[in-house]
């Protein structure tokens, strides 16, 4: 009977066997805008290597076997001596090495180096996001770690290389390093100022001992990690090594393991200082949260990218699934109604990825220009890009039915990583009122904004018409904190449409425009007028080569 009745059919092949990198033209064409043509083929070439083994079969099963496998706590060995060492399935360390020897961990020392890792983190998070936490924080440590010439000559080398070693030594030894981040305290949350934890000075210059707790601390397996503790002078940022010089162990209690929602491959974990906790001081004293800051900024970048690269995946798996089925006498990506949902899908994928480029080329260009408009951009980008990451993730598994409800097809490990980026590096409420902070501190910052959107002034009516409006918004800035996250809302939406204007093809410039800042489209994905060129926005979506 079972040979008779059990025949697959109308069932699409899955999504493997294809360069995630250049199956995905919003990303090519935005590396090939941003890197300098000196550079261009051999950029082309790695980004190319990782998307194609970012589309194997080989790294998605890793990540498929990473979240089903949690990473495990052992606080002593069998002896009783403490340890504080946490186990990770094979393949997390597959996805990291690899993630590591591919460059990931490094922007700083390279040209073009954060478009380079920008378009390299987006196409290596697609197979799995948990392990995403740990390249952003090493990656993020060298700024704030450059406020200290002494540390970061003896650091930066080794957060920046391309050797992945996971073994808990001294770092004189190691020929690379991770870096996690401990910073918030269960009283505090988001108000890092609210912290508790101690740090009193030794004899020696920079040296101190913490005592105290963090509430969450990512990537609890590193080699170091910053962390805020008051000193006498105020509150400071400390680096603190897992492994002391001479070989003990830092005590770097940990006492228990998330139990998280979704990045369920990765690590987070509750720690203690006992007051014997060795540290070594980063910048000044007092001046601790303006040195974190350097670290978050860069982290936050990261979350603007993670967002892209889940909602990215969400609609190539959406688009392909939709390809390769048939209902209703055709393929289901020809159904007009079917076309709408990934047409508008795909809109929020490319707005998102074009915007992290656009970041990611502005740090890469460091100019004063540069870093005024990343003051604004970056948190609005966060604030808005995150926010839609969760219902592209919900639609997406929608489009593929009681299969996309099913944990074998991928889509719930989506759903459930997609909260964490508007969470992470600050919710949606710390950005809005970091956003007011800059436009309240002076008026570089707002310049460079509006520089950067009045480039494309009189290329589109209603893009026209949305500056318009923001500028209004804009204008009053009495009693705006009510009124900040749809004021951050705008700023982030006209800054998208500004780049599709200028780059994107005029159906999808068009369609975002005529409904994401003309209003012309529903609540609900799916809506978009019939009249767009929504055909041509799917099939520039479709992973090309998959299955």
């Amino acid at each position: 009977m079972a040979a008779t009745t059990h025949t697959v059919t109308n069932q699409p092949p899955p999504l493997t066997g294809y360069d995630v990198y250049g199956a995905d033209p919003a990303l090519t064409e935005g590396v090939e805008r941003y890197v300098s043509t000196a550079r261009i083929d051999e950029v082309r070439e790695e980004l190319t290597t990782l998307g194609t083994a970012a589309g194997s079969a080989q790294a998605q099963r890793w990540g498929e076997q990473a979240n089903a496998s949690p990473p495990t706590l052992r606080t002593h060995d069998r002896y009783g001596h403490r340890i504080d060492e946490v186990d990770f399935h094979p393949s997390w360390h597959r996805l990291l090495g690899h993630a590591v020897t591919a460059g990931l961990t490094d922007a700083w020392s390279r040209p073009d180096g954060h478009v380079r890792r920008t378009a390299g983190f987006l196409v290596w998070s697609q197979t799995d996001a948990g392990h995403g936490c740990p390249l952003s924080m090493t990656h993020a440590a060298v700024p704030a770690l450059r406020t200290d010439p002494a540390l970061a000559a003896a650091w930066e080398p080794l957060l920046t290389s391309r050797v992945y070693d996971p073994e808990l030594r001294p770092v004189a030894e190691k020929p690379g390093a991770l870096a996690g981040m401990a910073m918030t305290e269960k009283q505090g949350g988001s108000d890092v100022r609210s912290c508790t934890t101690r740090a009193e000075p030794l004899a020696a210059p920079g040296e101190y001992v913490l005592t105290g707790h963090k509430w969450f601390c990512s990537a609890p397996m590193s080699d170091a990690f910053l962390v805020l503790a008051r000193a006498p002078g105020g509150l400071t940022c400390f680096l603190l090594p897992r492994v002391l010089p001479d070989g003990s162990r830092n005590a770097f209690r940990i006492q228990r393991l998330k139990d998280k929602l979704g990045n369920r491959s990765n690590a987070s974990a509750e720690v203690e200082f006992d007051g014997t906790t060795w540290a070594q001081r980063v910048g000044d004293e007092g001046r601790g949260v303006a040195t974190i800051l350097e670290m978050v900024a860069a982290t936050r970048l990261d979350c603007v990218t993670g967002a892209a690269a889940l909602m990215r995946q969400a609609v190539a798996q959406a688009v392909h699934h939709a390809t390769h089925r048939a209902a209703f006498g055709g393929p289901l990506a020809d159904a007009p109604l079917m076309r709408n949902v990934l047409a508008d899908l795909a809109l929020e994928s490319e707005a998102a990825t074009t915007l992290a480029l656009r970041l990611a080329a502005a740090y890469d260009g460091g100019s004063e220009a540069d870093r005024h408009f990343l003051r604004l951009a970056v948190p609005a980008a966060k604030y808005w890009v995150t926010k839609r990451c969760t219902p592209v993730a919900v639609e997406a598994l929608e489009c593929l039915g009681g299969n996309g409800y099913v944990e074998e097809s991928g889509l719930p490990r989506l759903l459930r990583e997609a909260p964490l980026h508007s969470i992470w590096e600050g919710s949606g409420n710390i950005q809005a009122l970091d956003v007011l902070r800059a436009l309240r501190t002076g008026p570089a910052a707002l310049d460079a904004f509006l520089t950067e959107i009045g480039t494309t002034r009189g290329a589109d009516h209603r893009l026209d018409r949305a500056v318009h409006g923001l500028l209004t918004e804009l204008a009053d800035l009495e009693a705006i904190e009510a009124r900040a996250r749809r004021l951050v809302e705008r700023m982030a939406l006209v800054l998208q449409g500004s780049l599709l204007v200028r780059y994107a093809p005029p159906e999808v410039a068009d369609a975002f425009c005529a409904t994401r800042l003309g209003g012309d489209a529903g609540a609900a994905f799916g809506t978009l007028p019939h009249t767009l060129g929504l055909t041509a926005i799917v099939d520039r979506a479709r992973p090309v080569g998959g299955g």
